[in-house]
Protein backbone atom coordinates (compact mmCIF):
# COMPACT_ATOMS: atom_id res chain seq x y z
CA UNK A 1 0.00 0.00 0.00
CA UNK A 2 2.72 2.33 0.74
CA UNK A 3 5.03 1.41 -2.32
CA UNK A 4 1.35 2.20 -4.21
CA UNK A 5 0.70 5.61 -2.49
CA UNK A 6 4.62 6.73 -2.92
CA UNK A 7 4.34 5.69 -6.98
CA UNK A 8 1.32 7.63 -7.28
CA UNK A 9 2.82 10.84 -5.56
CA UNK A 10 6.09 10.25 -7.37
CA UNK A 11 3.98 10.31 -11.01
CA UNK A 12 2.18 13.24 -9.65
CA UNK A 13 5.04 15.33 -9.36
CA UNK A 14 6.64 14.49 -12.70
CA UNK A 15 2.83 15.24 -14.02
CA UNK A 16 2.54 18.70 -12.50
CA UNK A 17 6.73 19.61 -13.40
CA UNK A 18 5.58 18.62 -16.98
CA UNK A 19 2.92 20.88 -16.75
CA UNK A 20 5.04 23.53 -15.31
CA UNK A 21 7.10 23.24 -18.37
CA UNK A 22 4.48 24.06 -20.73
CA UNK A 23 2.49 26.64 -18.91
CA UNK A 24 6.13 28.84 -18.30
CA UNK A 25 6.07 31.72 -20.01
CA UNK A 26 8.89 31.43 -22.48
CA UNK A 27 11.47 34.95 -22.67
CA UNK A 28 11.61 36.15 -25.82
CA UNK A 29 14.34 39.11 -26.65
CA UNK A 30 13.21 42.61 -27.62
CA UNK A 31 13.04 43.40 -30.93
CA UNK A 32 16.34 45.27 -32.04
CA UNK A 33 16.40 48.80 -33.14
CA UNK A 34 17.27 50.06 -36.29
CA UNK A 35 19.76 52.24 -36.35
CA UNK A 36 19.67 55.59 -37.85
CA UNK A 37 22.98 56.60 -38.63
CA UNK A 38 24.71 59.94 -39.56
CA UNK A 39 24.57 59.98 -43.60
CA UNK A 40 21.06 58.80 -44.00
CA UNK A 41 18.58 60.20 -45.53
CA UNK A 42 15.31 61.50 -44.20
CA UNK A 43 11.76 62.91 -45.72
CA UNK A 44 9.41 65.29 -45.15
CA UNK A 45 6.16 66.62 -46.95
CA UNK A 46 8.70 69.66 -48.50
CA UNK A 47 11.66 66.93 -49.86
CA UNK A 48 13.98 65.03 -48.47
CA UNK A 49 17.67 65.99 -46.25
CA UNK A 50 20.49 64.35 -45.18
CA UNK A 51 21.69 64.13 -41.48
CA UNK A 52 24.94 64.56 -40.86
CA UNK A 53 25.56 63.53 -37.57
CA UNK A 54 23.64 62.39 -34.31
CA UNK A 55 24.59 64.32 -30.74
CA UNK A 56 23.10 63.75 -27.66
CA UNK A 57 22.23 66.28 -24.84
CA UNK A 58 22.02 63.48 -22.21
CA UNK A 59 18.82 62.40 -22.26
CA UNK A 60 17.89 63.21 -26.01
CA UNK A 61 18.57 62.36 -29.10
CA UNK A 62 19.57 64.72 -32.45
CA UNK A 63 20.26 64.80 -35.99
CA UNK A 64 22.00 67.69 -37.46
CA UNK A 65 21.19 68.82 -40.45
CA UNK A 66 21.37 71.73 -43.21
CA UNK A 67 19.57 74.85 -41.57
CA UNK A 68 17.86 74.99 -45.40
CA UNK A 69 16.25 71.98 -45.11
CA UNK A 70 13.30 72.90 -43.14
CA UNK A 71 11.19 75.58 -40.53
CA UNK A 72 10.89 74.85 -37.05
CA UNK A 73 7.86 72.06 -36.79
CA UNK A 74 9.01 70.24 -39.56
CA UNK A 75 7.93 66.56 -39.49
CA UNK A 76 10.53 63.82 -40.52
CA UNK A 77 10.11 60.34 -41.71
CA UNK A 78 12.43 57.19 -42.17
CA UNK A 79 10.60 56.51 -45.99
CA UNK A 80 9.26 58.56 -49.28
CA UNK A 81 5.81 57.87 -48.75
CA UNK A 82 5.98 59.74 -44.63
CA UNK A 83 4.43 56.30 -42.64
CA UNK A 84 7.77 56.47 -40.72
CA UNK A 85 7.84 59.41 -38.23
CA UNK A 86 11.02 59.50 -36.89
CA UNK A 87 12.11 63.20 -35.51
CA UNK A 88 10.69 66.81 -35.60
CA UNK A 89 12.91 69.76 -36.25
CA UNK A 90 13.30 71.56 -32.85
CA UNK A 91 16.21 74.23 -34.06
CA UNK A 92 16.81 75.73 -37.68
CA UNK A 93 19.37 79.02 -37.98
CA UNK A 94 19.92 80.04 -42.09
CA UNK A 95 21.31 82.77 -42.84
CA UNK A 96 23.85 83.63 -40.61
CA UNK A 97 24.94 80.12 -39.99
CA UNK A 98 23.55 76.81 -41.42
CA UNK A 99 22.22 73.96 -39.49
CA UNK A 100 19.28 72.37 -38.27
CA UNK A 101 18.31 69.90 -35.28
CA UNK A 102 15.80 67.51 -35.37
CA UNK A 103 14.73 66.22 -32.18
CA UNK A 104 14.56 62.40 -32.57
CA UNK A 105 11.63 60.76 -31.08
CA UNK A 106 10.89 57.23 -32.79
CA UNK A 107 11.95 54.49 -29.69
CA UNK A 108 12.37 51.71 -32.54
CA UNK A 109 15.30 53.31 -34.11
CA UNK A 110 18.76 53.42 -32.33
CA UNK A 111 20.65 57.11 -33.12
CA UNK A 112 24.36 55.82 -32.98
CA UNK A 113 27.50 58.32 -32.50
CA UNK A 114 28.45 56.76 -36.65
CA UNK A 115 28.22 57.72 -40.44
CA UNK A 116 27.38 55.98 -42.94
CA UNK A 117 29.56 56.05 -45.76
CA UNK A 118 28.54 53.70 -48.17
CA UNK A 119 29.03 49.83 -47.34
CA UNK A 120 31.88 51.23 -44.47
CA UNK A 121 30.19 52.41 -40.99
CA UNK A 122 32.43 54.74 -39.52
CA UNK A 123 32.56 55.21 -35.89
CA UNK A 124 32.65 59.48 -34.91
CA UNK A 125 34.26 59.82 -31.67
CA UNK A 126 34.66 63.63 -31.55
CA UNK A 127 34.55 66.67 -32.93
CA UNK A 128 37.10 68.84 -34.10
CA UNK A 129 37.63 72.56 -35.76
CA UNK A 130 38.93 72.26 -39.37
CA UNK A 131 42.86 73.02 -39.50
CA UNK A 132 44.02 74.22 -43.12
CA UNK A 133 46.06 71.04 -44.77
CA UNK A 134 44.26 68.39 -43.29
CA UNK A 135 42.68 65.72 -44.95
CA UNK A 136 39.04 65.41 -44.52
CA UNK A 137 36.81 62.68 -46.66
CA UNK A 138 32.73 63.51 -47.31
CA UNK A 139 30.04 61.20 -47.95
CA UNK A 140 26.55 62.12 -49.90
CA UNK A 141 24.18 59.89 -51.58
CA UNK A 142 24.71 61.44 -54.95
CA UNK A 143 28.56 60.44 -55.69
CA UNK A 144 29.45 58.47 -52.54
CA UNK A 145 32.70 59.05 -50.68
CA UNK A 146 35.15 61.61 -51.78
CA UNK A 147 37.71 62.97 -49.90
CA UNK A 148 40.79 65.86 -50.29
CA UNK A 149 42.41 68.42 -48.61
CA UNK A 150 40.49 71.54 -46.13
CA UNK A 151 41.99 75.06 -47.98
CA UNK A 152 40.68 77.90 -46.06
CA UNK A 153 38.49 78.00 -42.73
CA UNK A 154 35.84 81.32 -41.42
CA UNK A 155 35.12 81.81 -45.28
CA UNK A 156 31.52 83.19 -46.34
CA UNK A 157 28.96 82.33 -48.46
CA UNK A 158 26.18 85.29 -49.53
CA UNK A 159 22.90 83.36 -51.01
CA UNK A 160 20.01 85.65 -51.87
CA UNK A 161 18.42 84.99 -48.10
CA UNK A 162 21.81 86.63 -46.49
CA UNK A 163 25.17 85.49 -46.24
CA UNK A 164 26.54 82.37 -44.37
CA UNK A 165 29.82 83.16 -41.94
CA UNK A 166 32.29 80.93 -40.34
CA UNK A 167 32.53 78.02 -43.15
CA UNK A 168 35.67 76.28 -43.86
CA UNK A 169 36.25 75.24 -47.83
CA UNK A 170 37.75 72.35 -49.64
CA UNK A 171 38.74 70.79 -52.41
CA UNK A 172 36.76 67.75 -52.11
CA UNK A 173 33.64 66.95 -55.17
CA UNK A 174 30.39 67.27 -54.79
CA UNK A 175 27.08 67.36 -56.96
CA UNK A 176 23.57 67.79 -56.40
CA UNK A 177 21.91 66.13 -53.90
CA UNK A 178 24.67 65.69 -51.84
CA UNK A 179 23.95 68.65 -49.68
CA UNK A 180 24.46 68.10 -45.73
CA UNK A 181 26.79 64.82 -46.21
CA UNK A 182 29.24 64.70 -43.33
CA UNK A 183 32.61 65.53 -43.50
CA UNK A 184 35.24 63.78 -41.14
CA UNK A 185 38.94 63.23 -40.34
CA UNK A 186 39.45 60.03 -39.16
CA UNK A 187 37.09 59.60 -36.11
CA UNK A 188 36.51 63.42 -35.83
CA UNK A 189 33.88 65.35 -36.91
CA UNK A 190 34.19 68.04 -39.07
CA UNK A 191 30.89 69.89 -40.86
CA UNK A 192 28.51 68.87 -43.39
CA UNK A 193 28.25 70.16 -46.72
CA UNK A 194 25.90 73.49 -47.46
CA UNK A 195 27.13 74.64 -50.70
CA UNK A 196 29.73 74.01 -53.44
CA UNK A 197 30.72 74.46 -57.02
CA UNK A 198 31.65 71.69 -59.93
CA UNK A 199 31.34 68.10 -59.95
CA UNK A 200 33.26 64.58 -59.41
CA UNK A 201 34.21 64.36 -62.82
CA UNK A 202 36.20 67.45 -63.47
CA UNK A 203 36.62 69.15 -59.55
CA UNK A 204 34.94 71.00 -57.64
CA UNK A 205 34.98 73.48 -54.64
CA UNK A 206 32.94 72.50 -50.82
CA UNK A 207 32.15 74.85 -48.42
CA UNK A 208 30.78 73.39 -45.06
CA UNK A 209 29.36 74.35 -41.38
CA UNK A 210 31.65 73.31 -39.15
CA UNK A 211 30.11 70.90 -36.14
CA UNK A 212 31.75 72.08 -33.04
CA UNK A 213 30.27 75.59 -32.65
CA UNK A 214 26.82 74.12 -33.15
CA UNK A 215 27.24 71.14 -30.55
CA UNK A 216 29.01 73.64 -28.11
CA UNK A 217 25.84 76.15 -28.56
CA UNK A 218 23.18 73.62 -28.08
CA UNK A 219 24.89 71.34 -25.38
CA UNK A 220 25.33 68.38 -27.36
CA UNK A 221 28.17 66.09 -28.01
CA UNK A 222 29.06 62.69 -30.32
CA UNK A 223 31.34 60.31 -29.11
CA UNK A 224 28.47 58.50 -26.88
Amino acid sequence: MRLRTAVAQLLCAVLLGALALITAPVATAAPAQTPLRGGTLLYSPAGRCLVSFNATNGSRFYGIMAGQCGAVGTKWYADPRLTIEVGVTETAVFPGKDYALVRFTNPDYSYPSEVAAGVRVIRINRAANPVVGQSACRAGPTTGTHCGTVQAVNVSITYPQGTVSGLFRTNICAEPGDSGGPAFGGDAALGFLVGGSGNCASGGTTYYQPLAPVLSAHGLRVGY
